[in-house]
């Protein structure tokens, strides 16, 4: 599987005034959240993250092996911002930056939940 760019993260600070924006312009959305509000437009997923201190939007990449991705990129130059963890019981991301420092994130899904494991908002930074 190659990997496809299927979200963006968007950081907000007032969650209810990005919502009514986003939801005039995108519809209703599919999770709405405190942590967490998800649009689906056409198969991409629009997110809106409270409280996130990353300086503009995270784009993410859905890959198969979110591990040896993350350790081919590392090896390429790429820096950690930061490190793979669950925001749901069979999903995984981490994000890394760029040699100019410009943010883009990994997702990866495991075929089996993890003990332990629990939910959380989709970080950018």
């Amino acid at each position: 599987m190659s990997p496809t760019i299927r979200s963006l993260v968007i950081p907000v600070s007032d969650l209810d005034a990005a919502k009514a924006v986003y939801t005039a312009l995108l519809g209703a959305p599919h999770t709405d959240e405190s942590y967490y509000v998800g649009y689906n437009v056409d198969g991409f997923e629009v997110a809106l993250n409270p409280g996130d201190e990353t300086a503009g939007p995270v784009a993410f990449a859905d890959v198969e092996d979110l591990d040896a991705t993350r350790e081919t990129l590392l090896a390429a130059g790429a820096t950690e911002r930061t490190a793979p963890r669950h925001v749901a019981p069979e999903t995984r991301i981490c994000v890394l930056a760029d040699a100019d420092g410009n943010p883009f994130g990994l997702r990866g899904r495991q075929t089996s939940a993890l003990p332990g494991a629990s939910g959380g908002a989709v970080s950018g930074g």
